[in-house]
């Protein structure tokens, strides 16, 4: 036991040495966040100028405290990173606005845009993602994957915050899709339920390399489908069936599906 109570000293040390703002923290800026450029998502409204102008410097403010103990591991002060994150909100609330329309047309079971923002999981998902992602090209360390983890465990899907998708994205109930950290997704991309967007398997040392596949413009990829490999380049205006294995580029326009019999079929070019 004296072994363990020593090991676990040393660790507690390093860990304040290397301090970062409580997860609780961390998440309730998130939604402070989406609750300001999203009234729909907690029914909370601010319906004066005035008032969201107070909110958004909130919301700077907020960010800056969680930022503070980080400052030796940031590039540039918390408050020109609290600053320049906040600058990003008109680009954000746009890709935003996009992904919902996205998913209210894509889906006809949505009755309205308020519904697809309030209770749809693939938009919490993504309003998540698009947050984290504009701390990740800011350079913050870890914040970012705390709150797409937070996205991941009320929503079983898991987007690294690394990874480039461009607006007008629709998950379609989404539990368990995966988009790895080097994935890049074009417009107009519809994901349904336990798609993976992986890498094969890889050494340590390919960290940095480009590992997750290219999905370009308007793809569907159906339920369970699994799409591997940086060098996998799904071509634009095709369709993944579901349970597709996929490990090499696909022509645009391509058709990609099992048939009954369970072998596969390659229709390419089909437009």
């Amino acid at each position: 036991m004296q072994q363990l109570l020593e090991e676990l000293r040393r660790r507690h040390q390093l860990a304040a040495a290397t301090a970062y703002p409580p997860t609780s923290a961390v998440n309730d800026f998130a939604n402070n966040f989406i609750n300001w450029l999203f009234p729909e998502y907690t029914g909370k409204v601010m319906a004066d100028i005035v008032l969201l102008e107070e909110y958004a410097h909130m919301l700077q403010g907020e960010l800056q405290q969680l930022l503070l103990p980080m400052q030796q591991q940031l590039p540039s002060s918390a408050e020109d990173l609290s600053v320049q994150f906040m600058e990003q909100a008109p680009v954000i609330y746009d890709a935003l606005q996009k992904d919902a329309e996205a998913i209210y047309k894509g889906d006809p079971a949505a009755t309205c845009m308020y519904e697809v923002i309030r209770a749809y999981p693939g938009f919490y998902a993504i309003a998540f993602y698009r947050i984290a992602h504009a701390l990740h090209q800011l350079k913050i360390p870890l914040l970012p994957r705390m709150i797409t983890e937070r996205a991941h465990s009320c929503t079983g899907v898991d987007i690294h915050p690394a990874a480039v998708i461009a607006p007008y994205f629709c998950i379609d109930h989404g539990t368990g899709i995966v988009i790895g950290e080097t994935t890049v997704i074009g417009a107009n991309v519809k994901l349904y339920q336990g798609v993976t967007l992986g890498a094969l398997s890889v050494d340590k040392d390919m960290a940095r390399s480009k590992r997750h596949p290219t999905i370009e413009d308007n793809v569907i990829i159906y339920a369970g489908a699994t799409i591997l490999g940086g060098d996998t380049v799904v071509g634009h205006h095709s369709i993944i069936g579901g349970n597709v294995w996929l490990i090499k580029s696909t022509a645009p326009f391509s058709r990609i599906y099992y048939r009954a019999d369970g072998s596969i079929n390659v229709v390419e070019n089909s437009y």
